[in-house]
């Protein structure tokens, strides 16, 4: 690192500062109000939103009746019956199923990756793994559509459809790994390698000591890992639209895994661009966001205080608690038992949810009852041969054992991957030629290119990255280096992580709301780039004050003894460490921009764009994400054109999470800390 030319402090007769010192702490000053003025815009943005949703929500409320609201079953709104519990059980039946694929396959795999891969293999498979993550929500759904649903099918051909419960819980499952895996990973990394050591020194198994001693500290971690990922699939919207079956019932009989259901987050995007603004019908779609925020919100904040909470008993985190702390309020009896038992009742609630899983695939070919009972003893048969074979068998073979079932688990998620991969690249590549990118959509789709989907994405990028990364960045660098702790800068970061977690469809709905129909501008390039901006704002907040803190406060306080001014010890020395990390950041989340359909549909797109030519603001655009899912539901015998698509889209988004991997590589090797 180059040594930062700086003003030498000069000192005058009296002990005062001289004129040049003077002058930075004025400049300083200035920066300092010019980044905290940006930064608050940033906070009313996200706080506009909180305030703004449920102000449309308030007609609902007072002429329906939040509880009539709530727990009525008729969702008709033709007929001005707004009972939202088919929606609200229909959300909470795919999250369960999503969670009966996705915990065992994320958390397995994530113990392989933290104890047993060695490090060549783990710097190889958890790039692969995470590769999940960039792949958008229509291709799993296109793929759903496309492979799913006709195999269940014709495995099951007495069933009505193959658009159900059990193929949007199939693919939210596959869609929720990688959060599972990612911070289930970081809870196990984060146990101290001395409990490690101390156990193996006793004479237990590397088995035993994962099993015994690190997963049982990792239990938070791994618990709140698993609360994010139902998060994940709570606030889903295009896969479950395209492969849930959308018909507002419940399952009857309740536990009909075949049955078709509707979301919340389908019945807001679905019913929304035919609605007549300021109905009731309106307002409800309204207060459907705010119970889904709520969910959702609560799921994540109670994730981070998990994280938070198992951080302070690790020992990694030093800072203050916060003043409100629901231990507390938790009896000691209730806390006695969890700390005693936490790892018997994590036990209990497995066992618990295959129980019901494998009663409810048996219920397909036999009697509910009966599929109960072989539930129960097959069950059974497993705790008994558990606990025979871990009191008589060899610890050596029950290690072999566990570690090959961990094993198959990262082959099932890379088999899976490379399978979606292939299947999209086998079948998209002879659509792709040079007419196909570069001219426009004729015959509805089915002919001509895509160019104006791609020029379309492009300029949605772009627009996001101009309105994004400026108030992002500042705002992370103003928390992470200008903040002072207080009740202020807490209910700032709770707005962001809360508004984080908000599901997108719940951004598009906003965006419509305010910049389509109040600010009138229709579907437009500009409501699309800043509905999109207001969408990766958080994370861009949030990992940039991450990458300015995670530099040595000895770096700035260095600078800033040889004479330089806060802000000159910021820009030219924290800024350029923390470049990967805020480099990092921004193109992730540009990438997730460039891969959502939700809230878009409702603010920019347009199904067709005869021109190839740059759009204006005030223009609809076509977009990837959007023409695919228009192909797929809309434009019957487009199968090329929707392969082509899905294989563009694929690659555009892996080019931009594989960049932010090479930088993120890249700038770690530099760092010396």
């Amino acid at each position: 690192m180059s040594l930062l030319k700086t003003t030498p402090v000069a000192v005058g007769a009296d002990g005062g500062a001289t004129k040049p010192v003077k002058k930075l702490k004025d400049n300083d000053r200035v920066v300092k109000h010019i980044l905290t003025a940006l930064a608050l815009v940033s906070v009313a943005i996200i706080f506009f939103i909180i305030v703004f949703t449920l102000y449309n929500s308030w007609d609902a409320i007072t002429e329906i009746g939040i509880l009539d609201f709530v727990f009525g079953t008729s969702w008709v709104p033709g007929q001005e019956k707004f009972g939202a519990a088919a929606l609200i059980i229909g959300t909470i039946l795919v999250t369960i199923g999503s969670m009966v694929i996705c915990i065992p396959l994320g958390v397995a795999s994530a113990i392989f990756l933290s104890e047993i891969a060695s490090n060549r293999t783990r710097n190889i498979l958890k790039p692969i793994c995470e590769v999940f993550a960039g792949i958008p929500s229509v291709i799993f759904g296109f793929i759903g559509i496309m492979v799913f649903v006709p195999l269940l099918v014709d495995v099951f051909p007495n069933q009505a459809s193959g658009a159900c419960w059990l193929a949007a819980s199939f693919v939210l499952g596959i869609m929720a790994l990688p959060t599972v895996m990612s911070v289930s990973d970081d809870a196990l990394k984060a146990v101290p390698q001395s409990y490690r050591e101390a156990s193996l020194a006793m004479g237990a198994t590397k088995w035993e000591t994962i099993r015994k001693v690190v997963f049982p500290a990792a239990i938070s971690g791994v618990s709140a890992a698993i609360i994010l990922g139902i998060g994940r699939a709570m606030g889903e919207t295009m896969a479950v639209i395209m492969v849930a079956g959308n018909a507002a019932v419940i399952p009857d009989p309740f536990y009909n895994i075949f049955s078709t259901i509707r979301t919340i987050t389908a019945s807001i995007a679905l019913e929304m661009p035919d609605i007549e603004i300021g109905s009731v019908h309106y307002s409800s779609l309204f207060l459907l966001a705010l119970i889904l925020m709520v969910f959702v919100v609560a799921i994540n904040l109670l994730a981070r205080y998990v994280i938070d909470s198992n951080k302070r008993k690790m020992g990694i985190s030093s800072g203050k608690k916060k003043r409100f702390d629901p231990e507390k309020y938790i009896p000691d009896n209730v806390k006695e038992l969890w700390t005693v038992h936490k790892n018997m009742i994590f036990k209990i609630a497995i066992i618990v949810v295959f129980f019901v899983f494998i009663a409810l695939m048996l219920s397909l070919f036999m009697d509910m009852a009966i599929a109960v009972c072989f539930s129960a003893v097959i069950m059974a048969a497993y705790v008994a041969l558990t606990y025979f074979t871990s009191r008589r068998s060899n610890p050596r073979v029950v290690e072999k054992a566990s570690f090959l079932g961990l094993t198959a688990a990262v082959v099932v998620i890379l088999a899976i991957l490379v399978f979606m991969i292939y299947y999209i690249v086998v079948n998209g590549a002879p659509a792709i030629s040079w007419e196909f990118l570069t001219e426009a959509p004729s015959r509805g789709g089915r002919e001509g290119g895509i160019a104006p989907a791609i020029l379309g994405t492009i300029e949605l990028i772009i627009g996001t990255a101009i309105i994004a990364l400026p108030l992002g960045v500042v705002t992370g660098i103003w928390l992470g280096l200008y903040s002072s702790k207080g009740k202020v800068t807490t209910l700032v970061r709770n707005a962001i992580d809360a508004l984080n977690g908000t599901p997108s469809i719940v951004f598009g709905l906003f965006g419509m709301a305010v910049f389509v129909v109040m600010a009138g501008w229709g579907f437009s390039l500009l409501a699309g780039c800043l509905t999109l901006a207001f969408m990766i704002l958080p994370v861009i907040i949030r990992t940039t004050e991450e990458a300015v803190i995670a530099v040595p406060h000895d770096l700035l306080e260095a600078s800033m003894a040889m004479g330089a001014s806060k802000w000159q010890s910021i820009y030219k020395v924290i800024l350029p460490a923390a470049m990967g990390g805020i480099m990092t950041g921004s193109i992730l989340g540009l990438g997730r921009a460039a891969g959502e359909t939700a809230p878009i549909m409702f603010t920019a797109t347009t199904a067709f764009v005869a021109t190839t030519h740059v759009s204006g603001l005030m223009d609809p655009v076509m977009a990837l994400p959007y023409h695919l899912y228009y192909l797929a539901m809309e434009v019957p015998n487009s199968t090329e054109a929707q392969f082509g698509t899905a294989l563009v889209l694929l690659i555009m988004v892996l080019i931009m999470f594989g960049l932010a991997s090479v930088v993120r590589y890249r700038y770690s090797k530099n760092l010396k800390w």
